[in-house]
């Protein structure tokens, strides 16, 4: 399953991108009468600027009062977990579940408890569930748990997640993370006909020092006119959200590329999705070094490497950089310029935000990560099986 690993804290949010980037590889019904009849807009802001984690995080509230936690967004995970009271090796910020009226921890007799992985649960009697979980190159223990989960100003009840316990490894999200992949424990499963099964949201760039993104939740409220790709399902992994990618343009040069290397594979695992949570886009292996190459080709050079960036030059020819154009069924992407360079820290290279993806289990998957989504409102249909792409500022 794709992952992401959020970097440490750092001075520069060029140097929390190169962080993340190099280790992006690690990644890979109780509202069912109700129906939202309002607009449901989720402040977004870069994690990086706002606690000191290196990813999008959302204003949430867990519990009754509700308290204020700065989640990780992910769409390519399901269940939404935060630091509890009395957490080994948790931030200074955690949930404290003996001021909220409405929390309860789960038993193994409910349905829920199945559906985590790394389940602890004895074969007979009834105890609490209790499960393990990797994340990147840490781990956590938690407690499967119930509370109410307030969103801008929904409240959901007895939203299901892990109560932290401990950890162990830098990488776990600070205040914790909010699961909006297409699994049964994700937002969208558990909060039944309240959104319909859409969502969208709008990334700000990551030197963005405000929550000025946001993620809305339901139909209401989404743009009247956006182009739209099908919406695929790998049974494979069956969270992500696959979408067909047909091509790669770079300036006016369609890059050839073996229809296989773009193909949708339920066997494999193989395809492209769109993901909140890694940094810069992977493409596979072929499908990068060609693009690059002819990147190269149209720029001329010399070029230096930066962390996971291969093809880095001075910016006085960023004017001849040519566009990235991303291929859907049925829509083209343009990337701007900012979705598709980076600058070092002194400003004296610029770089080539992509890379090839890693020599492991996700070499087969094509990754549109969120420094290529910035500054552009991304629509999730699930019921209608589309992705939607309109561009908006919400730095």
């Amino acid at each position: 399953m794709l992952t992401f690993q959020p970097t440490k804290p750092s001075s520069s949010w060029v140097n929390t991108v190169l962080n993340m980037a190099s280790k992006d590889p690690e990644r890979v019904t109780y509202l069912s009468s109700l129906v939202a009849q309002k607009t449901t807009s989720v402040p977004i802001g870069p994690g990086q600027q706002i606690v000191n984690v290196g990813n999008y995080v959302v204003r949430a509230k867990i519990g009754t009062p509700g308290q204020l936690m700065f989640m990780v967004l992910d769409t390519s995970s399901n269940a939404a977990w935060v630091p509890c009271s009395g957490c080994t090796g948790c931030s200074s910020t955690v949930f404290a579940p003996n001021n909220s009226s409405t929390f309860g921890s789960m038993d193994c007799s409910v349905p829920e408890c199945s559906q985590v992985s790394g389940l602890s649960c004895p074969t007979t009697g009834s105890a609490t569930c209790l499960f393990n979980r990797t994340y990147s190159d840490s781990s956590f223990a938690a407690t499967l748990s119930r509370d109410s989960l307030t969103l801008a100003a929904d409240v959901i009840p007895n939203y299901a997640f892990g109560c932290i316990n401990s950890v162990s490894g830098g990488s776990i999200p600070p205040q914790g993370l909010l699961g909006l992949g297409r699994g049964t424990m994700s937002l969208l499963s558990q909060s039944g006909s309240l959104y319909s099964g859409v969502f969208s949201y709008c990334l700000p760039s990551f030197k963005s020092y405000y929550f000025s993104g946001s993620l809305k939740l339901g139909p209401t409220g989404q743009p009247k006119t956006i182009r739209t790709t099908p919406l695929l399902r790998n049974p494979r992994r069956p969270s992500l959200y696959y979408v067909n990618l047909t091509g790669v343009n770079v300036g006016r040069v369609h890059i050839p590329i073996a229809p296989e290397l773009l193909a949708f594979d339920p066997n494999t695992g193989a395809g492209t999705i769109m993901d909140s949570g890694t940094v810069i886009t992977r493409f596979v292996a072929p499908i990068y070094n060609a693009t690059r190459d002819e990147f190269r080709n149209q720029v001329k050079g010399p070029f230096s490497s930066l962390g996971a960036f291969d093809t880095c030059f001075s910016p006085t020819n960023e004017d001849v950089a040519p566009a990235i154009t991303l291929r859907f069924s049925g829509m083209d992407l343009v990337l701007p310029a900012e979705n598709s360079l980076i600058h070092s820290s002194s400003g004296s290279l610029a770089c080539l935000a992509m890379a090839a993806a890693p020599n492991n289990v996700n070499s087969v998957l094509n990754v549109i990560a969120n420094l290529q989504q910035q500054n552009l409102r991304i629509l999730f249909d699930t019921v209608n099986s589309r992705v939607g792409i309109a561009r908006e500022n919400c730095n």
